[in-house]
């Protein structure tokens, strides 16, 4: 008996969108196929020398598969099933925040009784879920021996607590990169400059990344320019060539991710003689 043919593997391209991507990605994956993930901004910009004048889904779709087809993106690696379990913990903590701030904003304005008494037990519930995934993320860090060694090392960084380093792990050390240049720019810490002539434009941060990255580590720079010897440094650095305050706070959040590389590629503890260096 002759069974249906066998199809072959195409190479597939999406954009990142978080959990939604990530299941249609795994999915082909696991039948075979070779899958690339796309910064949806490499996309954007691709679309611009395209200069389309529609934007739907069939246009969007042919749009990839052009991109993939000229540039032959690299495949996507699905991470251990570990790490996707502190990925989906994680971001539902940043959510939950999400929906506590706004919360938070309507109750600071709410008048009615019954209004701020619902809201007030919508915040505590809130609370109380935030605890027990913090306490779950926590415990998760410690049953895997790779994840709880990684989480060991970061958190001898001056600025990041156990927070900071579970979403680190999670989200932006959860792939090989061959330098820490490679890892601050995938977090989108990285300068974006503007120059035309004689006009400079104010740098920023290229902002290209996972924004929840650059949301962990905007605290614990401001943490890291009082009491880390490395970023203390930078600091000085910058604010002696008049650097405004923004530019060194992402200075500092890049030097974070380029200290946390160090740790993780060494398995050494943070040093603070690596502000000499």
């Amino acid at each position: 008996m002759v069974g249906p043919p066998r199809r072959r593997p195409v190479h597939a391209c999406l954009e990142a969108t978080g959990p939604y991507g990530d299941a249609v990605a795994l999915f082909l994956h696991d039948a075979g196929h070779r899958v690339s993930i796309l910064n949806p901004a490499v996309i954007h910009a691709y679309a611009k020398t395209q200069q389309l004048r529609a934007k739907t889904d069939a246009v969007d779709a042919a749009l990839i598969a052009r991109y993939a087809a000229k540039e032959q993106p690299a495949p996507w690696v699905p991470p251990p099933v570990e790490l996707r379990e502190l990925q989906a913990l994680v971001r539902r903590i940043d959510a939950l925040h999400g929906m506590r701030t706004q919360e938070a904003n309507r109750l600071s304005v709410a008048t009615d009784a019954v209004v701020r008494d619902s809201i007030t037990a919508l915040i505590a519930t809130l609370d109380a879920q935030l605890a027990d995934l913090k306490q779950r993320v926590r415990s998760h860090l410690d049953q895997h021996p790779g994840l709880r060694v990684q989480r060991d090392l970061l958190v001898t960084i001056p600025g990041i607590g156990e927070a900071t380093a579970a979403i680190l792990i999670a989200e932006l050390f959860n792939k090989a990169y061959g330098s820490a240049r490679q890892a601050a720019a995938f977090a989108g810490a990285t300068p974006r400059v503007q120059e035309s002539g004689q006009w400079r434009g104010r740098a920023s941060l290229s902002r290209c990344g996972p924004a929840l990255i650059r949301k962990a580590l905007y605290f614990p720079a401001l943490a890291a320019l009082r009491c880390n010897p490395t970023i203390i440094a930078v600091r000085t650095r910058l604010a002696a060539k008049g650097k405004p305050k923004m530019v060194i706070v992402g200075a500092a959040m890049r030097h974070l991710i380029h200290v946390a590389f160090g740790v993780l590629k060494s398995q050494r503890a943070y040093d603070p003689s690596w502000s000499k260096a």
